[in-house]
């Protein structure tokens, strides 16, 4: 501490006749142009990091807006159409899933998930054949399809890994059928991966990559995600027994070690911003194709304070990215994937 101090008296006394600091590094020079700053830029947001989640509901021509999330909303099949050719011709590579399921529909067991018509499936098909270049990514859990909201079968209180990796496994051979083109498995069970790639190999769909939610928390940033999917109000109890402790970053490479020994291609770190050590320490240990997932808490909350006015939303959108990619991630998922593409492609 005590040469750290006398260094800066030193260099504060080493000055020039006319009083400027004697300095042979100066940090600031390669800031001063424009130019200059985006010559030196160690990171880029680009379109080919942009994941799109969308939400799809029962219907036809029908749009219904997300009250939690400004500018997000759930979409009949038909209307998703044309929003992923949109995403298309804005150059976004991949869409991932999420159904709003009838109430109805949902039952103790999920069955709804295995239905190969059930909206998900419906949705995969309309999109390979109007858009057959994107890719699509689908949500492999039975949050969506279950009447207590668990990702998982229960007796009881408790819920069953092995018996929910079966109906999983079902589940993802259903989605990959119908043209999945990525299984990401946000569950959280043990073995799920291995036990999901031996059956889509099994299957002759070897080609169908995984994408795991390696470190998924039990994270108090899903709120509006829940309510987008209809499960908040379903949802009994918590899901702290299978999802990972906010304190914990040493179980994040555990589990994500497992995951890749069982064949994952991706892995995924969720929530992204408040765990981007997380996306670091597995991008640091693994060097594998490593995403985090901009949920619907973090999206809310930088467009809750931009539309009051209390911060510049679309800087805070790219910085927010752009500290993903900092981490270390190779790509994110974000709810503001459309509004990033326009600005990229507008040059801004």
């Amino acid at each position: 501490m005590h040469d750290a101090i006398g260094n800066l008296r030193a260099t504060s006394d080493n000055r020039t006749p006319d009083g400027a600091l004697d300095l042979p590094t100066r940090l600031r020079r390669n800031r001063r142009a424009d130019w200059s700053r985006r010559l030196v830029r160690e990171n880029q947001v680009t379109v080919d990091d942009l994941i799109w989640p969308i939400f799809l509901i029962d219907g036809e021509r029908r749009r219904e807006a997300v009250s939690a999330m400004p500018g997000v909303e759930r979409l009949t099949v038909d209307e998703a159409v044309r929003d992923v050719e949109m995403a298309a011709k804005l150059r976004i590579p991949a869409i991932a899933l999420f159904p709003y399921t009838d109430p109805a529909l949902r039952d103790a067991q999920g069955s709804e998930a295995e239905n190969p018509d059930n909206l998900v499936c419906t949705a995969l098909r309309a999109f390979k054949a109007a858009v057959p270049e994107i890719g699509l990514i689908t949500d492999v859990a039975l949050d969506p399809y279950t009447s207590h909201g668990h990702d998982g079968l229960m007796a009881g209180e408790r819920i069953l890994n092995d018996a929910t990796v079966a109906a999983l496994v079902r589940q993802a051979l259903t989605q990959a059928e119908a043209g999945a083109d990525v299984i990401a498995p946000s569950d959280m069970m043990d073995g799920r991966v291995g036990a999901i790639r031996g059956a889509l190999d099994d299957a002759g769909r070897a080609d169908v990559q995984i994408m795991s939610y390696a470190a998924k928390y039990a994270s108090a940033f899903y709120g509006p995600f829940r309510d987008a999917i209809g499960t908040r109000k379903a949802l009994i109890g918590d899901k702290k027994t299978y999802q990972m402790d906010p304190a914990n970053s040493d179980e994040a490479l555990r589990e994500a070690e497992l995951d890749v020994a069982e064949g994952a291609d991706m892995l995924m770190v969720k929530p992204g911003m408040p765990y981007l050590d997380i996306v670091w320490r597995l991008k640091e240990r693994f060097r594998m194709p490593t995403y985090a997932y901009q949920v619907s808490g973090e999206y809310a909350m930088i467009r809750a304070a931009a539309d009051n006015g209390w911060i510049d939303g679309d800087a805070a959108m790219f910085e927010s990215l752009m500290a993903f990619k900092r981490a270390g991630a190779d790509g994110v998922l974000t709810y503001f994937a459309p509004a990033v593409a326009r600005r990229l492609q507008a040059g801004g």
